[in-house]
């Protein structure tokens, strides 16, 4: 189920709520969806050509080997142009960074940033050419993900952390990728039917979907965020419940750590405290906030 209000609509079953993202966390599929869908498009789109390379490792650095990983495509590109345009190596060579001061603007003040929503705009603001590329630039970036992205599995242990978990508790997924995509992905694997809910980047924020499950009655000590970006994170702690990481580069062990000993003391009640703050303190280490090149 992944109509906008398919969160509001959600019947709880039980006392406890997992949310989990999809791409990075569920699926290796980060990197093969920004270096051969996401990234190709920017350069092609925004003319980054003649600054490619540099295009390349800063759209990586923002998407895949940061703090800033996981966080929704429309900042993502903003982030990638700001960093691309100051870099000491694009100024030398006289490369002038696109302007994108109306997407700025309308990713700061839409709740719902996805295609829905800016499909809306243009079509009430015909006259704002930015956004319309950045439309043609987002949809080109879908069809990519259609044509390329497949036969990538779960990580191991996924599955069986899923048999557990849908003994005790509702599962929802909560992800900045759009809904078609990844009702795609987790039908294609035949996982969701453990979901009650897939919520993309069509019903808001990470934050505030997780605030829409939980308004059914859920305890915030009863309610998992299992992430593998800050974002995640952020969002869990947005909603004060609890959060499990899931480690770029380490994603099976940390699945397994969950099935062995993440799980039980979540649903015994002994997560909270000592053991999720060891979890975030290693968490933290995986990914910088500083780029190589500075």
């Amino acid at each position: 189920m992944s109509n906008i209000n398919a969160l509001q609509e959600m019947k709880r079953t039980g006392d406890y709520l997992i949310c989990i993202d999809s791409d990075g966390c569920v699926f290796d599929t980060m990197e093969v969806k920004h270096k051969e869908c996401f990234i190709p498009n920017i350069i092609n789109y925004w003319n980054l050509q003649p600054v490619s390379k540099f295009a390349r490792e800063t759209a990586e650095y923002v998407n895949l080997y940061s703090k800033y990983r996981g966080i929704n495509r429309f900042p993502a590109l903003l982030k990638v142009i700001d960093l691309l345009k100051v870099r000491p190596e694009v100024r030398k060579r006289g490369f002038t960074a696109p302007n994108l001061d109306s997407l700025r603007k309308w990713a700061e003040t839409e709740k719902r940033l996805g295609n829905p929503a800016l499909e809306r705009y243009v079509s009430e603001n015909p006259d704002d050419e930015l956004m319309a590329h950045t439309l043609r630039w987002s949809a080109a970036v879908n069809q990519s993900i259609a044509d390329l992205v497949r036969g990538v599995p779960p990580f191991p242990y996924v599955r069986e952390c899923l048999d557990e978990m849908r003994k005790h508790a509702d599962i929802i997924v909560v992800s900045q990728t759009p809904c078609a995509a990844l009702e795609r992905e987790w039908q294609e694997h035949n996982i969701d039917g453990y979901v009650k809910v897939i919520a993309g980047q069509e019903m808001g924020t990470k934050a505030q979907c997780i605030a829409y499950a939980t308004a059914h009655g859920y305890e915030a000590d009863k309610v998992l965020m299992i992430g593998d970006a800050p974002g995640d994170y952020e969002a869990a702690t947005d909603n004060s419940v609890l959060f499990f990481p899931v480690n770029p580069g380490d994603e099976d062990n940390s699945w397994q750590r969950l099935l062995d000993v993440g799980l039980g003391k979540f649903f015994d009640g002994s997560f909270g405290g000592a053991y999720e703050k060891g979890l975030l303190a290693e968490f933290d280490k995986y990914l910088p906030s500083t780029p190589s090149w500075k």
